[in-house]
């Protein structure tokens, strides 16, 4: 009891001046969070304004391991959320596949993963929040007290309508090891129909089917990975060093991680995206020390790349064609898929692509998916040559257009290209405006729009 009074104490202090430097912004000056780490792919230029400070909201404040909950402070990263319920035998419900993605960020962006077939997105095990709205109050919404609007509509609205505090989260048992059995499949209709069963029987091979995603690397090569708890493993595997988790899935039917090393498999590579940093050649890899390995040293990289424009005066100086930055995830229907993916491998032809199953629980205004049922969320990172006359923006205009036409959905943490018009409707301007003018009515954060396709 005196540590959770002395962490209450000092995240209350923490909220104390957070408030005061909200209300110091002038007016018609955006605030930002003077966050450390992001996982944003939308960059905009840089500003002299000063950034609200965050630096100690980002811990983990009680774990109760009676109830299965946490009291987490909004900017806690999943690393530090997952090594501080690990040791319970705890995790929470979903744990996004990269460490520095943080809690609030997953619940009001986009988080997901190979639980997501039957726990749905992170803000679906979400019970409370304490939350900064744009009018400067501190509100606690519940999904059954007086903010039960704001609430709902706080996942999908990217800190435009406010920023999370501290937040009470239901938290999943683990078991300390986790079976893995790569399936291949030639054939993507055939890979669709057994992810739909796997996900809706909850099963595989007469076991219970605890995660699940796949690896799209070619028409005729992709892979269902089924994951399940163990209390014991014959070994595990370590894909923090040398060796390389999405290279494991085309060499090997069977694998065994512990519990920590599942939940962070694809962090050391950032998926596979290390690749374009050379750290995946292995004289490289050699004589990289193991804590640059990681999903935010790479995003350093790439904000430097970005600022700099290293790769794009390469490119010129080297003759080849310009290219378009293509990172994105989008979600589609399960029985649309496959046409997803004939789609997306001609017309970009970027590999691998990532497949991660998700259902929603219930219905949220601004995650326009239909509860209950089953999608497919592909990830796809990476660079493509621009045709001859094409300009940026083509392919993932091009990608747009295909996903809703596909009766999907597009996640907003990168770049957005549709017309003021389109978005809301897509979006559900009518559920956004409401909720909008009642906790930012003079317009102090930008609204979604503004923020996730002009990218203010």
């Amino acid at each position: 009891m005196p540590e959770r009074t002395a962490s209450l104490t000092a995240h209350r202090d923490a909220v104390e001046r957070l408030i005061r430097s909200y209300a110091a912004i002038p007016k018609g000056t955006p605030p930002r969070l003077a966050k450390r780490t992001t996982n944003l792919f939308r960059f905009r230029a840089p500003t002299a304004a000063a950034g609200l400070p965050v630096r100690d909201l980002d811990r983990v404040l009680e774990v109760d391991p009676e109830t299965r909950t946490a009291e987490v402070q909004g900017m806690t990263t999943y690393e530090r959320l997952v090594a501080a319920t690990l040791p319970y035998g705890l995790m929470p419900y979903v744990v996004p596949q990269l460490k520095t993605i943080t809690l609030g960020g997953a619940v009001t962006g986009l988080g997901i993963e190979s639980t997501s077939f039957k726990d749905g997105l992170p803000h679906e095990s979400v019970e409370e929040m304490e939350i900064l709205t744009g009018d400067g109050r501190v509100v606690v919404a519940r999904p059954d007290n007086e903010h039960a609007d704001l609430f709902r509509a706080f996942p999908n609205s990217y800190g435009t309508l406010g920023y999370a505090l501290r937040l009470r989260i239901r938290l999943a048992p683990v078991k300390p090891y986790v079976r893995l059995t790569h399936i291949r499949f030639t054939d993507a209709d055939k890979c669709m129909l057994a992810l739909q069963e796997i996900c809706e029987r909850g099963e595989h091979d007469d076991g219970p089917a605890d995660f699940v995603d796949g690896t799209f690397f070619g028409p005729d090569e992709m892979y269902l990975t089924v994951g399940t708890f163990a209390d014991r493993a014959p070994y595990t595997s370590d894909y923090t060093g040398m060796r390389i988790y999405y290279r494991s899935i085309r060499s090997r039917t069977r694998d065994w991680l512990t519990v920590h090393g599942y939940l962070w498999r694809w962090d050391t590579d950032w998926f596979w995206c290390s690749r374009a940093f050379g750290v995946q050649h292995p004289l490289v890899r050699a004589f990289v020390p193991r804590r640059w390995l990681r999903s935010d040293v790479y995003r350093r990289l790439v904000g430097i790349d970005r600022r700099l424009g290293i790769t794009a005066r390469a490119d010129r100086w080297l003759g080849r064609p310009p290219r378009e930055t293509v990172i994105q995830d989008i979600e589609v229907p399960v029985e649309r898929g496959a046409e997803f993916l004939e789609f997306f491998h001609r017309q970009v032809g970027m590999t691998p692509v990532w497949m991660c199953p998700l259902k929603t629980t219930r219905h949220w205004p601004l995650y326009p998916l239909a509860p209950g049922r089953l999608y497919v969320n592909f990830g796809f990172w990476g660079m493509v040559p621009l045709p001859p006359g094409r300009q940026d923006g083509y392919y993932n205009r091009l990608i747009e257009e295909t996903v809703h036409r596909l009766d999907g959905h597009k996640s907003l943490y990168s770049t957005s290209y549709y017309d003021r018009e389109e978005f809301w409707r897509l979006y559900n301007g009518d559920a956004y405006w409401p909720v909008k003018r009642a906790y930012d009515p003079e317009g102090r954060l930008l609204d979604l729009y503004e923020k996730c396709v002009r990218a203010r």
